[in-house]
């Protein structure tokens, strides 16, 4: 792989498996010589840390401007730079969660579309889920729900849902969209599943950055 690197967002409901996966992904792209920059959100900054602090607090259209916010500025910080660098950027939740997540919080997509307008489109999208049974089950195994949306009645159920439409619509639209059932795939698996994509996507542009 050669020029620019490469963006790509992990999302998917809670229990999902998404933090494992980025560090199983981290170190097998590392172990094939690739510069891997890994990377969340709602960000380590002030105000992520708020957003993450404050989700029973700020609702709505509020919250979604914070989510927002703190994303346009990761690109600008962050994501950019390092993937203009030659990284491989990895991170832990990204837009299609807010179109989740906000969806949830009775905001419209075009809405949470527009107030994300002129956000970065990743390379690859994966899109982490499994059965809602087993998303309770692990989150219960980890110490139970980490914010409201996961505290919701059928809360799993919902979001497993909606992250299938999610993934619908965004391959609709375009994106490159990776669909991976961790219910039935190890955490390993699931890592190599999405190296194996990395790589080919690398492939497939290097002849034209050489």
């Amino acid at each position: 792989m050669s020029g620019a690197g490469l963006f790509v967002s992990i999302d998917g409901p809670g229990g999902a498996g998404k933090s494992t996966a980025v560090t199983l992904i981290s170190a097998q792209l590392a172990a094939r010589g690739l510069r891997v920059h890994a990377t969340t959100e709602p960000t380590r900054t002030p105000l992520g840390e708020l957003i993450r602090a404050g989700t029973d607090t700020y609702t709505g259209m509020a919250l979604a401007c914070l989510v927002a916010g703190d994303r346009h500025y990761h690109l600008v910080s962050e994501i950019r730079p390092q993937r203009q660098a030659g990284s491989v950027v990895l991170c832990d939740r990204y837009l299609p969660s807010s179109l989740v997540l906000q969806r949830i919080d009775h905001l419209d997509w075009d809405t949470i579309w527009q107030l994300n307008a002129g956000v970065e489109r990743p390379d690859l999208a994966v899109i982490l889920n499994a059965e809602p049974a087993v998303l309770t089950q692990r989150m219960s195994q980890r110490g139970g729900p980490h914010s409201r949306f996961e505290r919701q009645p059928s809360g799993s159920q919902t979001e497993s849902a909606l992250y299938q439409d999610t993934a619908s619509r965004l391959a609709t639209l375009g994106w490159a969209v990776c669909e991976i059932d961790s219910t039935s795939h190890t955490a390993v698996e699931v890592a190599a599943i999405v190296t194996d994509r990395v790589l080919s996507i690398g492939a497939d542009r290097s002849p034209h950055d050489s």
